[in-house]
């Protein structure tokens, strides 16, 4: 079942990297007593990803925060060194990078993509907005290489 409004986050733990090597951020760590903004991608460096979806968050990051957003994230299956990777590539500042390689919260949100072309399985396209670890909204990408529903003009406009 796909996560909707009104729905507590699953538990789960990300693997992030940090100045001092690779640590945990739980779901509790993230979400508790904040209002997030987390969208996923299908993968780090791919076209839609980074060149449409990452961007608009970069450009609009201070904008949404002003808005009473605590934390933007991205989430995605690529391990946590692909993900800093991605981070410093882009020089986004602001913004967490979580790694799920296994896909177990993708997963668990009903939001998993299986496309062999990719090798495993990864995250459809989506963003959600949660206040103290409970959805007040959701979207999901329905078309495959666009990031309209789910991008930050899309979050600005359901945090107005």
């Amino acid at each position: 079942m796909t996560i909707k409004v009104g729905d507590r986050l699953p538990e789960a733990t990300f693997k992030i990297k940090t100045a001092d090597g690779p640590a945990e951020l739980s779901t509790d760590d993230l979400f508790k007593g904040k209002t997030v903004v987390l969208f996923g991608v299908p993968g780090a460096f791919t076209p839609t990803c980074h060149m449409n979806h990452l961007p608009g968050f970069i450009e609009h990051g201070d904008t949404i925060k002003s808005k009473g957003v605590d934390t933007i994230a991205v989430l995605a299956a690529n391990d946590l060194f692909v993900m800093d990777a991605w981070a410093k590539s882009t020089n986004a500042k602001g913004i967490e990078f979580l790694s799920d390689p296994s896909a177990d919260f993708i997963k668990a949100l009903g939001l998993a993509l299986d496309a062999p072309i990719f090798g495993h399985t990864r995250s459809q396209r989506f963003a959600l907005i949660a206040k103290d670890g409970v959805v007040s909204f959701v979207s999901v990408e329905e078309t495959p290489g666009t990031a309209t529903a789910t991008g930050a003009a899309a979050i600005l406009e359901a945090l107005a």
